[in-house]
């Protein structure tokens, strides 16, 4: 905020590319990072306190580290502004999916134009009797 003559001026900054604002729900995090949050934590709790009975508590807490990470990942991880299932999803697709032989194909206009001009040629012959 800066003063000019008295007035005070507030500044917003405001993005140039609105597509990349995100709605915030609960404690600045999107409704999507909220549930994987939650998932997270539903999966993630109940496994430390059972492991914490039978293995030392250190140990319970690194696996449930492991167990959770995934549920952070997908909960905050972007690329391209595209979150991480559609970034696996291209990955499988490349990898599975489609052929790896990727043949070179072009819509030729004047292969496409020759071979129309030839059969008219052979469409008049049969008309007229040749």
């Amino acid at each position: 905020m800066t003063e000019k003559g008295g007035i005070s001026i507030a500044y917003v900054t405001i993005p140039k590319d609105l597509s990349q604002v995100k709605t915030k729900f609960l404690f600045n995090l999107t409704k999507r990072q909220v549930i994987c949050f939650g998932c997270g934590i539903l999966v993630g709790l109940p496994l430390f306190f059972i492991l914490r009975g039978v293995m030392p508590a250190s140990a319970a807490a690194l696996i449930m580290i492991v167990v959770m990470m995934p549920f952070f990942l997908f909960a905050m991880y972007e690329r391209n502004g595209e979150p991480l299932e559609k970034v696996l999803r291209h990955i499988y697709d490349a990898k599975f999916k489609r052929s790896k032989q990727r043949p070179y194909k072009t819509n030729n206009f004047y292969t496409v134009l020759t071979r129309q001009a030839k059969l008219d040629k052979e469409v008049r012959a049969i008309v007229q009797g040749r």
